[in-house]
């Protein structure tokens, strides 16, 4: 006997107001993989790349990253983050998890740079790289606590 998961696909999302990252995450595994970042012209996504990626990856959940300040109140892109997944919510008519995302930003970075130097940090890979580390994390720390 092993232990049943009863969700098998993640999508995350790193939510900013000129681009989206996103990753797909499997709980078997607990490990993500970026995909193509999105974007977004002032928060608002071109929903029909997302209505593909539900189309694709057929998610179990979703979370998205909330960029929390360092003391953990609110700045403007949280509400802009918050009103995402609640739209993620309505759309696809299912649960949206949002996440602490605090300094997954630098992380991204860090680990680009460890395999690539700088010019593996673009913009875009470093978003879906976040949402990896978003992903990855809310597994951990949340998922697999249920």
């Amino acid at each position: 006997m092993g232990i049943t998961y009863t969700m098998t696909t993640l999508l995350s999302f790193d939510f900013g107001t000129k681009s989206i990252g996103v990753a797909v995450a499997q709980a078997v595994t607990g490990t993500a993989a970026p995909l193509e970042a999105l974007k977004a012209t002032d928060g608002i996504p071109d929903w029909q790349k997302i209505e593909s990626l539900f189309g694709e990856w057929r998610p179990d959940r979703v979370v998205v990253g909330l960029p929390l300040n360092m003391d953990g109140t609110w700045q403007q892109v949280t509400y802009g983050a918050q009103k995402f997944a609640n739209r993620l919510s309505n759309r696809f008519r299912m649960k949206v998890d949002t996440y602490d995302e605090r300094l997954t930003t630098a992380a991204a970075k860090e680990k680009l740079f460890e395999l690539g130097g700088y010019k593996k940090l673009q913009k875009g890979k470093i978003d879906s790289v976040s949402a990896c580390l978003i992903a990855e994390s809310w597994l951990e720390n949340v998922f697999y606590q249920e």
